[in-house]
């Protein structure tokens, strides 16, 4: 097999696997857009988050569920990532710049050290990450170690509205967490 077929396969293989985390059934092609790299749900179309929950890296605990009502931006990184580091002043720039509007962010740290971890973030990020050398808490959400950096939007109810698979720029990312955080939840 060539390398091109093998890397479209691959590309095909994890499309298939994103789009499964946008519906709890069947016919996700119809339930979520895709353009490889970026899957975007609409609201009577989002599966609920799998549960996850965790060590932080500066001590104490962190359970996703006690967010509801809130936006979360999810962003799986390592220290080991080049483009993690590309995308961390974007990332900390969108929580400043939308965390007012009841949005908060969590990272996730992956295949690392711990050390490593909390000398990447230094500087970098003030909103919390979870520790996962093992990558459960990625593996989770279908994040294959090798589509490190991801990041996924979750609306207010707690469902997965956006999965991006690659580094994200603020003009991007601020947007997209803007235009979910503007949504009522299906709640009331």
């Amino acid at each position: 097999m060539t390398a091109r077929r093998w890397t479209a396969g691959l590309l095909a293989t994890l499309a298939a696997v994103a789009l499964a985390g946008c519906s709890s059934g069947g016919g996700e092609e119809k339930r979520c857009t895709s353009d490889g790299l970026t899957i975007t749900c609409a609201p009577d179309q989002r599966s609920k988050t799998p549960k996850m929950s965790g060590d932080l890296l500066t001590g104490g605990r962190y359970d996703v569920s006690q967010a509801r009502g809130q936006v979360v931006v999810v962003n799986f990184w390592g220290s080991w990532c080049a483009p993690c580091r590309a995308e961390a002043d974007d990332l900390e720039a969108t929580y400043q710049a939308t965390k007012a509007s009841g949005v908060t962010f969590l990272g996730v740290n992956v295949q690392d050290s711990k050390d490593k971890a909390i000398a990447f973030e230094q500087g970098r990020a003030t909103y919390p990450s979870i520790f996962d050398p093992s990558s459960r808490q990625a593996l989770n959400f279908d994040i294959p170690p090798n589509t490190t950096p991801a990041t996924v939007v979750l609306d207010r109810d707690g469902r997965i509205a956006v999965v991006i698979r690659r580094a994200v720029t603020q003009d991007e990312l601020r947007p997209i967490v803007e235009r979910i955080a503007a949504e009522k939840p299906a709640s009331n």
